[in-house]
């Protein structure tokens, strides 16, 4: 009888992207893949390591896959991995730490699937991790990660990914185009493109600086990939986002008018605390170029309150700096202390309290920039794109400038494609609409 495998990641969409991988490599040894709550032989945890909760949930997950099968085999993979292997290996239950090379290998450590006293370590020196890994995920049936580029050569002072990932090494070119049409062929509608640093596509593969390709290449090539409907850009840094990329997307036939954007803090003194490689007139800047070429583009912004330093008119800055620019909605990160990084010895430390309520505030004033945004879009028509998921009697879906969208469930709905105009917003903050009857094939509905 075949050996069954159960997989849990933690953290960003590049993570899900790695896991498939790894899991196509199990696969093709013989392992059957099952959900994580139920009884398997291997459990696979793929960790992170940009948040204290990700720390935390670790132990909990550890402990749920101790309890669905205690002889189970538990092996702990990727950035926290790298960063403390001794610390995961020490907890309870734990045989196997791999960090950022020996993941993609994971099949190999794998003996005799025996318990250890403790867990076995194997772990490069991050310099090591100069070679690159395709991969892509394909979440639920109606979208697929791409990984596209890994590492990140950047030093801002609070993250811990360069540590974790190494060097910035991007695939090759006719390798993402291969890929995208792999996952253009299992009917895959839209490709979400992900990295640590994407917008640094085109550093060689082993560290090489000498960009063969651009990102802008990477964005023309993917745009003639047959099959994909829609193509997104998933977060990239505004330095590395260029009028030619924004002008390219505004005409393109499949890239959708979505961008995420760090921008991290509103305050330039902060933001050089931080080290980003920007300031606040250069984000403004972007925004107003892709608002002046595709006025109804959504745009998404991570910030993070309570860095080091950060005094009550600083954060008053990100603030009104956030307020009164034209944007869609906001990722809030509350700063946390990361060991061997230069923001974790810096003085001035934001109390935890202040952290939390700057933190709150910012929360709500993304629900207010979210509703005025979908406000925005309302008697306008849209293409959506249906999921696969019955939540609670309905079917929800995504325009192509991100307007989350809700209707009751019709399994004839999943991963297609219709034009509707968006009518309202309904009292949980979704939106409504109706069909144009012209691209409608589904029956019971006009």
């Amino acid at each position: 009888m075949s050996k069954k495998v159960a997989f849990c990641t933690l953290g960003c969409k590049l993570n899900f992207s790695e896991t498939s991988t790894i899991a196509r490599s199990f696969e093709g040894e013989g392992f059957d893949r099952v959900d994580f709550s139920e009884s398997a032989d291997i459990y696979v945890i793929n960790t992170c390591s940009v948040t204290e909760n990700a720390d935390k949930r670790f132990k909990t997950i550890v402990k749920q896959a101790q309890k669905a099968n205690p002889d189970a085999f538990v092996a702990a993979v990727g950035c926290y991995a790298q960063l403390k292997p001794e610390q995961l290996a020490a907890v309870d239950g734990v045989d196997l730490v791999l960090g950022a090379t020996e993941k993609f290998k994971i099949t190999d450590y794998l003996n005799d699937l025996s318990k250890n006293d403790r867990g076995e370590v194997h772990s490069c020196e991050i310099e090591e991790a100069d070679f690159y890994v395709g991969s892509y995920a394909i979440g639920d049936r109606t979208r697929a990660f791409l990984k596209v580029q890994d590492g990140c050569d950047y030093k801002c002072t609070y993250c811990t990914i360069p540590l974790a990932r190494g060097i910035s090494r991007s695939d090759a070119l006719d390798n993402v185009l291969k890929n995208a049409s792999e996952i253009a062929s299992k009917g895959i509608k839209e490709i979400v493109l992900t990295g640590v640093n994407i917008g640094d596509y085109g550093k060689g593969e082993f560290g090489n600086k000498k960009h063969e390709h651009t990102f802008l290449d990477l964005v023309k090539a993917l745009d003639n990939v047959a099959g994909i409907a829609r193509l997104r850009i998933s977060s990239i840094e505004p330095n590395l986002l260029k009028n030619e990329t924004i002008d390219f997307v505004a005409q393109s036939n499949a890239f959708v008018p979505h961008f995420h954007i760090p921008l991290q803090s509103g305050s330039d003194a902060i933001l050089k605390l931080m080290r980003r490689r920007y300031l606040s007139n250069l984000y403004v800047d972007r925004v107003k170029r892709i608002k002046t070429v595709m006025p109804h583009a959504c745009i998404g912004v991570d910030v993070i309150v309570g860095f080091p330093g950060e005094t009550d008119e600083h954060f008053l800055e990100t603030y009104n700096f956030l307020n009164e620019l034209d944007i869609s909605y906001l990722h809030v990160f509350t700063y946390s202390e990361r060991d061997n990084t230069v923001a974790a010895t810096m003085e001035d430390v934001v109390p935890k309290n202040i952290r939390s309520k700057r933190s709150k505030m910012l929360r709500g004033l993304s629900a207010k920039k979210r509703r005025a945004f979908y406000e925005s879009q309302l008697n306008t028509v849209r293409t959506v794109l249906f999921e696969g998921e019955n939540k609670a009697g309905y079917i929800h879906g995504f325009t192509e400038n991100y307007v989350k969208v809700k209707a009751p469930w019709n399994p004839e709905l999943v991963n297609t494609l219709h034009e509707v105009e968006l009518t309202d917003i309904d009292e949980d903050g979704l939106v409504r609409f109706e069909f144009i009857e012209s691209t409608v094939e589904i029956s019971g509905y006009s």
